[in-house]
């Protein structure tokens, strides 16, 4: 993956209804698709996003994000709600796009979060192997009878 790529994203992300989604024209770009391809795909493949993928915005959200955002100001001026996307919903994207920059980044990110997968399983067993703390002695009198 890109350096540039991580700071791409990473702008893109906006926060709405307490989740960290990106809006359709900001995934299209990132995946070189014209935004229009991008909704007509999510369309032609609707049972493949939930409502836990993706939902399109309301006028209020609509408005807020193009206020907060100036690389969105062109979407004012749009007559259609933009639609955004979760994680899942942005790769399920991908998986349904296939355009060369969608499958590279869809890629990277699999390749990323195995490794990061198979790290944390490591660490676990790590863990697991290390010998236990010895027990320690406790504090105060301890009767004859509960002595090791």
């Amino acid at each position: 993956m890109s350096a540039l790529l991580p700071l791409r994203i990473e702008g893109r992300i906006q926060t709405i209804r307490g989740l960290r989604l990106m809006i359709d024209s900001d995934l299209a770009e990132l995946y070189g698709v014209p935004t229009k391809r991008l909704n007509e795909q999510v369309k032609l493949n609707r049972a493949r996003f939930p409502a836990d993928f993706m939902f399109q915005l309301t006028t209020d959200e609509k408005a807020e994000v193009v206020a907060n955002c100036d690389h969105l100001s062109k979407l004012k001026f749009s007559k259609s709600l933009p639609y955004a996307f979760t994680e899942h919903g942005a790769f399920q994207a991908a998986n349904v796009l296939a355009s060369t920059q969608a499958i590279e980044i869809e890629n990277d990110a699999f390749a990323h979060n195995t490794r990061n997968q198979l790290r944390q399983i490591f660490d676990a067993l790590r863990e697991l192997n290390q010998p236990p703390d010895p027990p320690k002695r406790p504090i105060g009198f301890v009767p004859p009878q509960d002595r090791p």
